[in-house]
C-alpha cells in the first residue's frame, strides 16, 4: 500500500472510533448497576451488568404513551408516504397525464423553496390538526426529493411490460399494482426505511404541534430526560426513581429510542443497498 493509503485508513479508523466511543459509553452506562455507578466516569464496559434503568423506564406510563405514539405515527405515516409518493411518481412518468408539466414544476419549486416554520404552523392550525398525531403525518405525506428519485426509477422500467399487461386486459391501476410495484421492491424497501426513520426520529414538529404530554413521541421524551434536570417526564413509574441514577435512566432511554431502527435495518440492508442507486445514470 502507498503512504496515502496508510494515511487514509488511519484517518478513517480514528473517525470510526470517535463515532463508536459515544455509543459504547451510552450502552455501558445504561447497563451499569446503580450500586457501582460513579458519575462523570467513563465506562467502556459495565463493571456490573444491570437492567434496573430499563426496568424503571419500561414501568412508566410516559414511556408506554410515547412508544404508542411513535409506533402509530411511524406505521401509518410510512404506509401513507409510500402510497402517495409511488402513485404520484408513477402518474408523473406518463406524458399524457393532464397538468403533468405544471405539477412537475410545483414539485421542483418545493425542492428549492420552503415556506418556513411560521406558515407551516399556521397551516396546521387552520386545518385543526394541532395536538393531533395527524399534524405529524399529513403535512409530510411526500417530498420533492423522494418523488424525483422514484419517478426517475420508474421511468427506467421497461415500458413493454406495461404494454403487455394492458393487452392482457389490465387497467392502469392493475398495471401499477401487478407490474410496476413488484418490479419496484428495492425502491419500496429503501424508501420504507427512509420514511420510517424520518417518522421515528420526529422531534421538532412533535415538540411544536403536540402540547399534550401523553401524546409526546419518544424523541421528545428522550429530550426531556437528557436535557431537563429531572425526570418529571417519567410519570407513573412502578419503582422508586431515587434508586436508579438519572444518568443511567437517560442513557437507557436513548438506547430504547435507537433500538427499533437498529433491529430493522439489517433485514432491509439487502434491498437498501440496491435502492440507494435509484435514479443513477447507467452506462
Amino acid at each position: 500500500m502507498t503512504a496515502f493509503d496508510w494515511i487514509n485508513y488511519t484517518l478513517l479508523a480514528v473517525i470510526s472510533l470517535v463515532c463508536v466511543f459515544p455509543f459504547l459509553y451510552v450502552f455501558s452506562v445504561s447497563f451499569t448497576d446503580p450500586e457501582v455507578y460513579v458519575p462523570l466516569r467513563f465506562y467502556l464496559f459495565p463493571e456490573k451488568w444491570s437492567l434496573a434503568a430499563y426496568s424503571y423506564i419500561l414501568s412508566t406510563d410516559s414511556f408506554a404513551n410515547a412508544l404508542k405514539s411513535t409506533v402509530f405515527i411511524t406505521a401509518v405515516g410510512t404506509v401513507l408516504n409510500l402510497i402517495v409518493t409511488f402513485s404520484l411518481a408513477y402518474a408523473l412518468t406518463k406524458k399524457d397525464v393532464p397538468g403533468r408539466g405544471p405539477m412537475m414544476g410545483f414539485v421542483i419549486f418545493t425542492l428549492v423553496f420552503s415556506a418556513g416554520i411560521v406558515p407551516n404552523y399556521l397551516l396546521v392550525q387552520n386545518l385543526g390538526l394541532l395536538n393531533s398525531y395527524w399534524a405529524l403525518i399529513w403535512p409530510v405525506l411526500t417530498n420533492a426529493w423522494s418523488l424525483i428519485i422514484i419517478k426517475s426509477f420508474l421511468e427506467s422500467l421497461p415500458s413493454e411490460l406495461e404494454d403487455a399487461a394492458r393487452i392482457d386486459g389490465c387497467s392502469d391501476i392493475g398495471v401499477f399494482l401487478r407490474v410496476v410495484l413488484p418490479l419496484s421492491m428495492p425502491a419500496v424497501a429503501a424508501f420504507t426505511l427512509f420514511f420510517a426513520v424520518s417518522h421515528w426520529n420526529t422531534y421538532f414538529n412533535a415538540l411544536i404541534y403536540l402540547s399534550d404530554a401523553k401524546k409526546w413521541t419518544l424523541q421528545v421524551l428522550v429530550k426531556t430526560l437528557v436535557i431537563d434536570s429531572d425526570n418529571a417526564g417519567m410519570a407513573g413509574a412502578g419503582g422508586d426513581e431515587r434508586s436508579v441514577p438519572q444518568e443511567t435512566i437517560r442513557m437507557a432511554s436513548i438506547m430504547l429510542a435507537m433500538a427499533p431502527i437498529l433491529l430493522v435495518y439489517p433485514f432491509l440492508q439487502k434491498h437498501f443497498a440496491k435502492g440507494i442507486m435509484l435514479g443513477s445514470v447507467k452506462g
